[in-house]
């Protein structure tokens, strides 16, 4: 905690296990049943855009919230949300190539905002730490170095016509997709929205991640884009949580932004030129083929989920 974060005490680290657990038990009710997922991502959400955003979240508002990322980040990973739970549950959808394409499309348009934003920290100037939009930033080379590690992990996602819904009950939306995400995110999280990323960083992350390996796996977009929606809503409708309710600011130190921005860096960076490398070999079309399915985490999802292989989209 010295190095990233300012020491906390007992009853926080309690609070952000509720939360953690709390996003994965709201994602569960999400995930298991079609009216949990209809409820979460479209009518709580339309009642509190007309009953409670537009004073929690308005423009200019102490918290932070008011911001044009905020508000975009909301609906689009929202939208994330319902178009998958389409695919989901509408046979006839998860079967058209070009509807396929709207997942790697919202993954590629969040990871795209969180990019620019990290960009936009840089030209604020504040290279000793300041409040811009009334949240804490520190403007340094890591935004730079994260907004390119974010590029990198767009240009990365591929094999998106391997999507397939599972077999079970959960008909979950199934991607064998590795990326390097994790790691970027979360020093995108420390980088902009640096005194949340307690929760919005390592909680939130986490909260998609293990049901990604103990719950349902290979359904991590599904897991992410479904916390993530759930974190975001909350944060809009509480904003004062992280600042006074249970806050853990970072240290604010510049080594730790730049070691961090810099292992993103590092890591996507590595990512690109295997897979770029892997594409090259074996002569592989990355917007059709499937170029980790020979590796056993790809052989034991497909396995798990009891899928037929359809050779003409390269399962």
């Amino acid at each position: 905690m010295g190095f990233l974060y300012q020491s906390t005490s007992l009853f926080i680290w309690a609070i952000w296990i509720f939360i953690l657990f709390s996003l994965m038990a709201f994602n569960e009710f999400a995930r298991s049943t079609k009216w949990g997922g209809i409820i979460l991502f479209f009518i709580v959400p339309l009642i509190l855009t007309i009953f409670v955003w537009p004073k929690t979240a308005a423009i200019g508002n102490e918290y932070g919230t008011g911001t044009w990322f905020n508000w975009v980040k909301t609906y689009s990973a929202l939208a994330g949300c319902l178009g998958f739970m389409a695919i989901r549950y509408i046979p006839s959808l998860s079967k058209k190539k070009w509807v396929l394409c709207f997942p790697p499309l919202i993954l590629a348009l969040n990871i795209l905002e969180a990019a620019i934003r990290d960009f936009q920290c840089f030209t604020f100037r504040a290279w000793n730490g300041a409040y811009v939009d009334n949240l804490w930033v520190m403007s340094g080379p890591w935004n730079i170095m994260n907004g390119i590690a974010g590029l990198l992990n767009i240009v990365t996602i591929c094999g998106w016509t391997g999507i397939f819904i599972s077999k079970d009950r959960t008909k979950d939306m199934i991607w064998p997709w590795i990326i390097a995400y994790d790691l970027w995110n979360f020093a995108y999280t420390y980088n902009c929205i640096s005194d949340h990323s307690f929760y919005c960083g390592l909680a939130l992350l986490l909260s998609c991640t293990i049901p990604a390996f103990f719950i349902k796996k290979g359904a991590w977009l599904q897991h992410r884009a479904q916390t993530l929606s759930l974190w975001i809503m909350f944060v809009m409708t509480v904003p004062s949580f992280a600042d006074r309710i249970a806050p853990v600011p970072t240290t604010h130190n510049p080594m730790a932004f730049f070691i961090l921005s810099l292992l993103s860096l590092i890591v996507n960076l590595a990512l690109a030129v295997y897979q770029f490398n892997k594409i090259y070999k074996n002569k592989l079309n990355p917007f059709k083929d499937e170029i980790y399915k020979e590796t056993k985490a790809y052989k034991n999802v497909v396995e798990e989920n009891k899928i037929l292989r359809d050779s003409s989209l390269n399962f």
